[in-house]
């Protein structure tokens, strides 16, 4: 599939290809020599504003969430996303362009199973009023609560949803949610001459009364936005999650800090191999 990076406006191509068991997410950029590969996994993480990024050495894929999203929503795994250029397309601002190509594509069962992480005590991170918990769950699989607040005089209201992740709630609730941006901060962007080829047809631009000119898909389309990148950033646990994750005006580097914790914090016999 083709499309454009938001940020750096250039053009960029992806593909997924099937992987060998064991191998988890891994970009493939094809626009270096040996197309060197970038596992999706925290350790790889460098923090850059707004996104999430990722790199080994002096190689980097960037805005990778609404891609790791649809990966870990659809239940995914053993998958290489071969890209051209640094930086994901972004497409409308969603997960759904990847989601649809990859249910497209078709899923093949693997003989080898996969590790899953199960939360067996509360593990917090906070930065002020912003916060993200991992709790055990009250059963199997992951659920997840997240709440965002812009104050009672923004265009934002105050949203929450919360719901259990199966690849079909994601298709349904979260795979379809776009990105949002408040005019102000767009209009700060391109004057940075980042967002150059981004209108408001690409994503959501907030002025005081609502989105420009771009229908909202749900009348909560930024928790659930909100709720999809943090199933993006969770996927870079690398494994399977089974606990209740609560987030509080979240955004990347608190969802990334939460899951190297739950890496380092958790004993690595807890993890077990499952279906």
């Amino acid at each position: 599939m083709d499309g454009f990076g938001y940020w750096s406006g250039q053009d960029v191509q992806v593909e997924f290809r099937p992987a060998p068991p064991d191998t988890g997410v891994v970009f493939v950029r094809r626009d270096v020599s040996s197309s060197r590969r970038i596992p999706a996994r925290v350790q790889y993480r460098v923090e850059v504003p707004r996104r999430t990024s990722l790199r080994d050495g002096g190689v980097r894929v960037d805005m990778v969430e609404h891609i790791l999203s649809a990966l870990f929503g659809l239940q995914i795994d053993n998958c290489e996303v071969w890209v051209d250029n640094p930086e994901m397309p972004g497409c409308d601002g969603s997960s759904l362009p990847f989601a649809t190509a990859l249910d497209a594509a078709g899923v093949t069962l693997q003989s080898a199973l996969r590790r899953q992480l199960t939360v067996c005590r509360t593990l917090r991170v906070s930065d002020g009023r912003s916060w993200i918990e991992a709790r055990p769950a009250a059963g199997p699989g992951l659920t997840v609560e997240c709440q965002i607040d812009y104050g009672l005089t923004g265009p934002i209201q105050r949203q929450a949803l919360a719901l259990a992740v199966t690849p079909q709630t994601f298709r349904r609730e979260l795979s379809a949610a776009r990105t949002f941006v408040l005019e102000e901060e767009a209009a700060w962007l391109r004057s940075q001459g980042l967002g150059g080829r981004v209108t408001c047809q690409d994503l959501l631009v907030f002025d005081g009364r609502g989105p420009i000119d771009n229908p909202l898909r749900f009348p909560d389309e930024c928790v659930r936005h909100k709720t999809l990148d943090l199933i993006g950033d969770l996927a870079l646990a690398g494994c399977d999650l089974s606990g209740h994750i609560v987030a509080h005006c979240s955004g990347h580097r608190l969802n990334a800090e939460l899951v190297a914790r739950l890496l380092a914090e958790t004993a690595w016999d807890s993890l077990a191999r499952t279906a």
